[in-house]
């Protein structure tokens, strides 16, 4: 296996924000281990000149650096030590400081360690995730009129960390679990219809997961219900998909899909039955989505 790619970040801050690109961009090479290596609150060209001092006596054979240095003085110091010791250099902010001021016509103030402030939409992805954790699992019914979203599924269909994570984008998500044999609860048809999404997932893949469970739960009664039962499964499926019908509710499969797709999907689906009822899905401050 190849050596990890050593990438390290400097920064006059943190490093949280090339830290977070850093992990980005590689996952698109998952054949290669990494190594995210932090250096912040570099001020001065002394403490620059240190710190490669310190990765040169350190390093692997495979080294990139990432930097969000606002001075060009430090940036282009940084640039003239890679170039010397044979890195690669990323420099993510000096590139995008100067298109904003070709499209602002300002000169960028460049002040070291200026906090940015709580973003726009802190304080809306807070109470979503305060709201996704108090209406987890279907406890709080009577709060589902204020979701955003409402998902309904089976057990162990993914419910909980996709509305976890929809919470994270800020939007309040609830998600309500139905069962074969048992009406689906009646405050979720008080709830608009283009806010209710369904899940559903594979029956073998569903039956692996619930037998997982019911291990690790040290629970023998489970078994003979059918809980983790493939052919009970696929008839609980199949009864659920019945009542999602009757809701009127669009339906999306979790098998294999990531968090990440699966709640992008569902906001698209829940957004594009929003405007088509004429209505619309609350965005978070200062977002705004495109469609063709």
């Amino acid at each position: 296996m190849a050596a990890p790619l050593e990438i390290h970040v400097v920064a006059d801050s943190t490093g949280e924000t090339a830290a977070r690109l850093a992990r980005a961009a590689q996952a698109q090479f998952p054949s290669r281990p990494f190594r995210i290596v932090r250096h912040p609150r570099i001020h001065t060209a002394e403490e620059i000149m240190a710190t490669f001092e310190k990765i040169h006596r350190e390093h692997t054979d495979a080294v990139a650096v990432m930097s969000t240095l606002v001075d060009a003085y430090q940036r282009d110091l940084v640039d003239e030590i890679c170039a010397d010791l044979g890195f690669v250099h990323c420099d993510l902010i000096g590139p995008a400081l100067q298109r904003l001021e070709v499209a602002t016509g300002q000169a960028a103030e460049r002040v070291p360690m200026r906090p940015v402030g709580v973003e726009a939409n802190y304080y809306t992805r807070i109470a979503a995730m305060e709201y996704a954790v108090r209406h987890d699992d279907g406890q709080m019914l009577d709060g589902l009129k204020d979701a955003d979203i409402v998902l309904l599924g089976v057990s162990r269909s993914g419910k909980t960390p996709l509305s976890m994570y929809l919470g994270y984008l800020g939007y309040k998500t609830a998600n309500v679990p139905l069962m074969a044999g048992m009406k689906v609860p009646e405050q979720v048809h008080q709830v608009d219809r283009w806010r209710l999404v369904g899940l559903t997932i594979d029956p073998e893949r569903l039956a692996k997961i619930r037998s997982t469970r019911v291990k690790h739960m040290g629970s023998a009664g489970s078994h003979s219900d059918g809980y983790d039962n493939l052919l009970h499964i696929m008839a609980e499926l199949d009864e659920i998909r019945q009542s999602l019908r009757r809701l009127g509710c669009p339906v999306i499969d979790q098998t294999g899909v990531a968090l990440e797709e699966s709640a992008s999907h569902v906001i698209d689906i829940v957004d594009d039955r929003a405007r088509t009822a004429g209505a619309r899905l609350r965005r978070d401050a200062g977002e705004l989505i495109m469609k063709p």
